[in-house]
């Protein structure tokens, strides 16, 4: 083993779906447990907001955080158990990333595009508290139900359907 010392590590991080609100606060809290475990972040970005398979203590849904990093490989054991035992994040998983390019790694556009979300959502923020003041909520019906589709036609009749058994028969007179 030559020169593993320091690995690129791929580490995916699950937050509940409320920190979709204040993705600054899960960032800090992501470099900081990367800190902790002296690792290098190389970038990081969220990666999506998802309906999860089943709950995760009481959450249906949740926002991943996807980070690349470089770390010594005896500093991962702490990482796994200061990430189990923050109660901010809901799962993490952390593997070497052997199947991701260097070019993709390296491009730190994922700290350009959360920053930029970051921004957005600050002042998308105060726009929406100024104009849910003013919106009145509204009963509507429900839905009508949609009619159920008919069955397709069949274009050719039973008596001269040709089936691969038997070739299609004509009536003569």
């Amino acid at each position: 083993m030559s020169d593993q010392k320091n690995q690129i590590y791929e580490g995916l991080f699950l937050f509940p779906q409320a920190a979709a609100s204040n993705l600054q606060h899960a960032v800090d809290h992501v470099t900081e447990l990367l800190s902790r475990a002296k690792a290098d972040v190389i970038s990081l970005g969220r990666w999506d907001e998802r309906r999860l398979a089943y709950e995760i203590k009481g959450n249906k849904r949740g926002v991943y955080f996807l980070a690349y990093f470089r770390c010594p490989g005896e500093n991962l054991t702490g990482l796994e158990r200061d990430c189990n035992l923050s109660e901010h994040l809901l799962r993490s998983l952390v593997t070497r990333a052997e199947h991701v390019p260097a070019e993709v790694v390296e491009a730190a556009e994922g700290r350009a595009k959360i920053a930029d979300e970051i921004k957005l959502r600050g002042e998308a923020d105060t726009t929406t508290s100024r104009a849910t003041a003013t919106v009145t909520t509204a009963t509507t019906a429900p839905p009508a139900a949609a009619p159920a589709a008919a069955p397709p036609e069949t274009a050719a009749t039973p008596e001269t359907a040709a089936t691969p058994e038997t070739p299609a028969v004509t009536e003569s007179s």
